[in-house]
């Protein structure tokens, strides 16, 4: 049997382990080239495919790799957050099936209406159908932006199409590296000769790339301390542990007053902010008698509209606040009627009642600077960022991630971060419970972390920057219309061959 054949008649079977590898291409493994190397392979199984078996492979390859890289949900749905078995698993595998869905549009639609074969088809058409589906699905239905291409090349010279064009346009750059090695594969001579040229155009310029300083220093440095507590979820709000978190939090963080910038992780305290007043202001005092300024995370309840907020306060010559604007979906908010979300309360879902925060916060000011802040995976929204990001010296993120335990989570979660500064190119102070608590540089260079699962502070100085990287200009639109653009051009010719075609 033909190579060909064998893709031909064991499709659908080999679809769900290459999308699996591809979950290692993402932190902790961290195995770059599979980033490539498994969307090719996928696209190879598309070639010559009828309409419904690509739409088949499509769904089982990015159902392999949502499975593989976030599965995680179950410790936060039932391990941790103890809701019985059968919905955990049914949440989990609702949203591969969601994630698998847009890959099985795709493929389909590529099969049905694309050109049928040759480089139009390997090296723009697929290219870009991928891009689009991982913009698309990071924000239609609220989103899931995760496990984007292009999170898998921050150690790679593909690194540096993220301050030009963000983590699409670096998920773009390997993409179309994966549509130059189906070239190599199935292309005639001339056609391997442009995908070779393809190969290098790509690697030099991102290595090129990598060199140009989009911003630079104010001129001043800034030193920092962040505090993790390392408080298991399972034991934060029980009975009795709020003094003992008080108290940690506090003796963690008195060698280090005098610290321009101080940072406690997200809901650090296990209370709401009326309940904790004389505690806040006696650390704010103390704070400010040493010149410090303290960001933590903390829960709020507005009195006057009665909302909760999972909220970010900043201690400095005046109290400011933060209010998260992009919540969980099953985790902070319910998008369900209110008679389900009750029941589901019953079921010990983790989940609470917050509100999201105006589009229109200000960023908040300490030691001089200007920071723009995001708690949890707000991140995740790169463009929701971009406002602040203008604005701003440093990037602030607060985060808890003990709801995933010792999983890959937090460290595909880093990754995000670290994407975050280079694609603004500001420094993090990023501030979690358990893990990975980090500094993090303007090029997304990690200048320090903390061990997971145990108390400690990282202290250390990062030098604020200015100016304005192509991205944070421009954001997402130049990727889009190039990725729009190319998806009209392999859509519109007729299907056959190539330049082949009447």
């Amino acid at each position: 049997m033909s190579a060909r054949g064998f893709l031909d008649r064991r499709g659908h079977w080999l679809a769900l382990p290459a999308g699996v590898a591809l979950a290692a291409a993402f932190a902790p493994a961290g195995i770059a080239p599979l980033a490539v190397l498994s969307p090719a392979f996928l696209f190879l199984l598309w070639e010559g495919a009828p309409p419904r078996a690509a739409a088949w492979r499509g769904f089982l390859f990015t159902g392999g790799t949502f499975l593989a890289g976030t599965y995680w949900l179950y410790n936060s749905i039932h391990l941790v957050g103890q809701a019985p078995l059968w919905i955990a698993l049914f949440l989990m595998l609702g949203l591969v099936a969601i994630m698998g869905s847009y890959a099985a549009v795709l493929g389909y639609a590529v099969a049905r209406w694309g050109v049928a074969s040759g480089p139009l088809r390997w090296l723009v058409l697929l290219p870009a159908g991928w891009v689009v589906v991982e913009w698309f699905r990071g924000w239609f239905l609220s989103g899931f932006p995760w496990l984007a291409l292009g999170y898998s090349q921050l150690d790679t010279p593909l690194r540096g199409f993220a301050p030009l064009a963000g983590v699409y346009g670096t998920s773009l750059a390997v993409a179309l590296l994966a549509g130059a090695v189906v070239t190599l594969v199935l292309g005639r001579r001339a056609e391997r000769l442009v995908a070779l040229g393809v190969v290098l155009l790509v690697v030099v310029a991102g290595a090129v790339l990598t060199r140009v300083a989009w911003t630079t220093p104010n001129g001043s440095t800034v030193s920092v301390a962040l505090v993790q507590g390392a408080v298991p979820q399972s034991m934060k709000w029980e009975a009795g542990q709020r003094e003992r978190t008080l108290e940690l939090y506090a003796g963690l963080t008195a060698p280090h007053l005098g610290t321009d910038i101080i940072v406690w992780p997200e809901a650090a305290l296990p209370a709401l902010e009326r309940d904790l007043r004389p505690f806040l202001d006696s650390l704010h005092a103390a704070a400010r008698a040493r010149g410090s300024h303290v960001i933590l995370g903390q829960l709020r309840h507005d009195p006057d509209t009665g909302a909760y907020y999972n909220a970010m306060l900043a201690l400095g010559a005046a109290e400011q606040w933060y209010d998260k604007r992009r919540l969980v979906p099953f985790g902070e908010f319910f998008p369900v009627p209110a008679q389900v979300r009750e029941w589901l309360r019953l079921m010990n879902l983790p989940y609470s009642d917050f509100a999201a925060g105006s589009d229109d916060q200000p960023p908040l000011e300490a030691a001089g600077q200007t920071l723009a802040p995001t708690i949890c995976y707000e991140d995740a929204y790169a463009a929701e960022q971009l406002h602040l990001a203008r604005r701003s010296t440093l990037l602030v993120n607060v985060t808890n991630d003990a709801w995933f335990g010792d999983s890959t989570a937090p460290h595909q979660h880093l990754d995000i971060s670290r994407m975050r500064s280079l694609e603004t190119g500001r420094p993090m102070l990023r501030a979690t419970n358990d893990g990975v608590t980090a500094l993090i540089g303007h090029d997304g260079a990690l200048m320090g972390t903390l061990p997971q699962f145990e108390p400690g502070v990282l202290a250390g100085t990062v030098e604020p920057r200015t100016g304005l990287t192509p991205y944070v200009r421009l954001g997402n639109g130049p990727v889009l219309a190039i990725a729009f653009a190319s998806l009209a051009l392999g859509f519109g010719l007729p299907r056959r061959r190539g330049k082949e075609a009447a």
